[in-house]
């Protein structure tokens, strides 16, 4: 059910009537952006690789009264992100904001990882990010607007033990942003990132529950992990009007483990 604004209170949401993609929006955070986006009124297509997944995300999206288009697509193969890209416009006639989520890791010590596993990493989490932003931006340079948002990692920042492939893509994530920040900004169009603290999904789950989890836990002045869902405003602000002077910027989520030097 949506709720009435006007009859609840609610200020209406500035973002409602535009169109979103969420490349890895079915699962973990990207699911949680893409169900938030959804509840501020943005038509919002989450995408990736399993079918189940992406009908799954887009029901409940149509649950929130909003439409979305259901639709497959791998950010390893750039032909299925034009097939995506051209059939959101058929269907939406523009996109105005872009989320790149799609991520893999693997922790491994780096003597033992292959050149196969470390390319797959880095074309997943950098290359993919790319491919989006270069498929979707296209569009929004042409349109001069565009509101882009990475996912980056507090690898982006500061080194995880054995997981090398995984922190040199989230680190190049960084990078690629403040790059096409710059480049695009002429255009209207804004590219911006936010980097989570811990926030447990699949990805991350045996991380969460090993003794590294506990470490975490500790090393956040906090003294909990974060739940998806507190990720929502930080991408709201960035692809809202709010942040219309705001690009090439690096949004830390995370409880103050960054900040943080000794927590006791």
């Amino acid at each position: 059910m949506v709720l009435d604004e006007k009859a609840s209170g609610a200020v209406p949401s500035q973002l409602r009537g535009q169109c979103a993609v969420v490349l890895g929006g079915t699962s973990g955070i990207g699911r949680s952006l893409a169900l938030g986006l959804a509840r501020q009124g943005v038509s919002v297509v989450a995408s990736s690789r399993n079918e189940e997944s992406v009908a799954e995300v887009s029901a409940e999206i149509e649950a929130l009264g909003v439409r979305t288009l259901r639709m497959c697509s791998d950010v390893a193969d750039r032909s299925s992100l034009i097939r995506l890209r051209d059939a959101v416009l058929s269907e939406f006639g523009g996109v105005q904001i872009l989320v790149n989520s799609a991520g893999m890791t693997k922790r491994i010590p780096t003597l033992e990882m292959d050149e196969g596993t470390w390319r797959r990493i880095l074309d997943v989490n950098l290359t993919g990010t790319l491919r989006g932003c270069q498929v979707f931006g296209e569009v929004m340079l042409e349109r001069r607007f565009g509101r882009i948002v990475n996912i980056a990692s507090l690898a982006t920042f500061v080194a995880f033990h054995e997981v090398a492939a995984y922190g040199a893509s989230k680190a190049a994530v960084g990078a690629l942003t403040r790059s096409l920040a710059v480049e695009w900004a002429p255009f209207g169009v804004t590219v911006n990132a936010i980097a989570p603290g811990v926030f447990p999904t699949e990805l991350n789950r045996k991380i969460i529950d090993s003794p590294r989890g506990q470490e975490l836990i500790q090393r956040t002045p906090m003294h909990r992990f974060g739940a998806p869902e507190e990720l929502v405003p930080a991408l709201i602000y960035l692809v809202g009007p709010d942040s219309s002077f705001t690009t090439g910027q690096v949004v830390v989520v995370d409880g103050g483990i960054l900040a943080s030097g000794v927590n006791q």
